[in-house]
């Protein structure tokens, strides 16, 4: 008997339950928008094209210094994903995390703005204005999918009385879900030198139909043409990756 056939034997006799390679630490992430959805629209960019970038570096990061960890992408290239289909994802592959990578921008639009920082959401309810302006925002590209009042049951991410359904949802993975928000907050405070808003709640959609801890990141704002500046070289990408990837790390390592 060959020495692979040996070994083959003895995995099955010591009853092992994870496959020769497989990885025990699954994490997805969450590029916004994509395709015909540029997200917000700064001064000389869109939201799209940062977000992709911080989430492949943070995903080379991953794949680099986490040996057992698996990374999925909702979309790895400047593709539509629908919010419902981005769930799914994590969902199919019993995810162990779920990071969703955004860029914020106030009502102004390009006329810009003064405000700055980053935040990092979980799934609850909103208790501020702007945490429900934030939603209305990320939740308005399901009006991009077709036949979208049947898909996501009659919501309308314009009205606010949509959000109470959030009000009534008990969330079973909240507490690990502000860790790791927590966590990465404090990296982009320490590691990139950014200002941070905290950590906050509001009604996302993508976030509520995960069944793992998730958070939504919103990296800046895009039309605070200093912000917008930072997130377009490549030093901001990576300063930024790093810090979700810290987060993450200093997660996994607590809560494993």
């Amino acid at each position: 008997m060959n020495r692979f056939k040996t070994l083959v034997i003895f995995l099955l006799l010591g009853g092992l339950v994870m496959p020769l390679g497989a990885k025990d630490f699954t994490v997805v992430l969450d590029p916004g928008h994509g395709g015909k959805d540029a997200g917000a629209i700064g001064f000389i960019s869109k939201e799209k094209d940062i977000v992709l970038k911080v989430a492949l570096e943070l995903g080379r990061l991953l794949n680099a210094n986490m040996a057992d960890c698996k990374v999925i992408y909702t979309r790895n290239t400047d593709r539509f994903i629908p919010l419902d289909e981005r769930a799914r994802i994590a969902n199919r592959n019993k995810a162990d995390l779920f990071v969703s990578i955004h860029v914020n921008s106030t009502a102004a639009g390009r006329k810009g703005t003064t405000a700055r920082g980053t935040e990092t959401f979980t799934l609850g309810m909103h208790v501020a204005a702007e945490n429900l302006a934030v939603a209305k925002r990320e939740n308005s590209v399901i009006t991009m999918e077709s036949n979208y009042e049947e898909k996501y049951e009659g919501f309308d991410p314009s009205v606010s009385e949509s959000y109470i359904i959030f009000e009534l949802m008990q969330d079973e993975y909240m507490k690990q879900s502000v860790n790791l928000a927590d966590l990465v907050e404090r990296q982009f405070k320490s590691h990139a030198g950014r200002q941070s808003k905290g950590v906050k709640q509001a009604g996302f959609l993508v976030l509520k139909n995960t069944s793992m801890p998730a958070v939504l990141i919103e990296l800046g704002f895009i039309n605070n043409r200093q912000e917008e500046q930072f997130l377009n070289t490549s030093d901001g990408v990576a300063k930024m990756a790093r810090s979700i990837y810290n987060g993450i790390k200093s997660y996994r390592e607590y809560n494993h």
